[in-house]
């Protein structure tokens, strides 16, 4: 039974931020922070559906081009969400490109953009085929820290300080749901796109005596299950997944706190480590992390696991130096 959520850190270290969230079995995939992604095969950015980007300092941001250039001409709904500003830088970027051609695209692609503050989002959508001109205006609701919700996940977010507004980020799985290959095959049930549909309404709570259609390769005597049955017979639940993503933070008490309640019981917490906390005073003074705050962070929050990333290039010859750092912090 593997996990629902595969994710991975799309550069080294000592690169740009970004970790790509596929999800199994699924042609989807999320992203948190859009430094360079050129490491990312086409294949792959085509499954994104939503990216959640910290800030927009470049190293975070830069990647938004290829994204676009790559979704130009396809029919897809982009989600994109930030901290305060968003929406005008991501403007910014939208308005340095002539698009007098797209008008004429078959495709229908759209960015859905969503500006979060601590207690109101704001959101706009972006159109291509009218050049990227900002539709409806801005629609303002409150926030309630949850910026995704759907009814197999939810996406937190929280406000940290980097010296600018920053966003950390929490993806949590309700539960899991696994579907047991054997049991298909004692009841000569086929595989398919059908078990999403069997799945979804797992996550909606639908009443279980709700009818499943199963196809008709089954054979004449099994068209369908209840969904209760159908559960019983061939899934085994299992606690949801958790992960948790910090990136560029001042490991200030306020921050620290905000931290812990956000990747607490994290199944895997990404977080940078900037700096040694040899260099402690740097970190404080370019409002990042020492390694040794990462540890002791992942230490505090009781997570299975950890890795670190965003590390400072004065570091290039002796990462280990943090690895260790932190190791050491995370285990007291």
């Amino acid at each position: 039974m593997g996990p629902s959520f595969l994710p991975r850190l799309v550069n080294g270290p000592f690169d740009d931020p970004a970790l790509f969230v596929p999800f199994r079995h699924q042609h989807r995939a999320l992203l948190f922070d859009l430094g360079d992604i050129t490491a990312l095969a086409p294949r792959d950015i085509l499954k994104i559906s939503h990216i959640f980007i910290t800030h927009t300092h470049m190293d975070h941001f830069a990647g938004f081009d290829r994204v676009l250039r790559i979704l130009l001409g396809r029919d897809k709904d982009l989600f994109l969400y930030g901290p305060r500003g968003f929406l005008a830088n991501l403007s910014g970027k939208l308005a340095g490109y002539c698009w007098n051609l797209v008008e004429g695209y078959a495709n229908r692609f759209t960015l859905h953009a969503t500006e979060i503050h601590p207690d109101r989002a704001l959101s706009c959508q972006y159109p291509c085929q009218t050049g990227f001109l900002a539709d409806g205006g801005i629609r303002e609701s409150p926030f309630d820290g949850i910026a995704l919700r759907e009814p197999a996940l939810t996406v937190r977010a929280v406000h940290l300080d980097h010296g600018t507004p920053v966003l950390a980020f929490r993806l949590d799985e309700r539960f899991r749901i696994n579907i047991i290959k054997s049991a298909l095959d004692r009841l000569r049930v086929p595989p398919g796109p059908w078990l999403n549909r069997f799945k979804a309404l797992l996550y909606e709570g639908a009443n279980p005596d709700t009818i499943v259609r199963i196809p008709a390769t089954a054979g004449p005597s099994l068209e369908g299950m209840s969904l209760g049955a159908l559960k019983a017979a061939i899934a085994r639940v299992s606690p949801g997944q958790r992960l948790a993503y910090i990136a560029d933070a001042a490991g200030t008490p306020e921050n620290m706190k905000k931290m812990v309640a956000l990747a607490q019981g994290a199944d895997h917490l990404f977080v940078e480590a900037a700096f040694s906390d040899n260099d402690r005073d740097i970190a404080r003074r370019k409002n990042h992390l020492t390694a040794r705050q990462a540890g002791r962070l992942a230490r505090a929050c009781r997570v299975k696991q950890y890795s670190l990333f965003h590390y400072s290039p004065r570091y290039s010859d002796c990462p280990e130096m943090l690895e260790m750092e932190a190791e050491e912090a995370f285990r007291g």
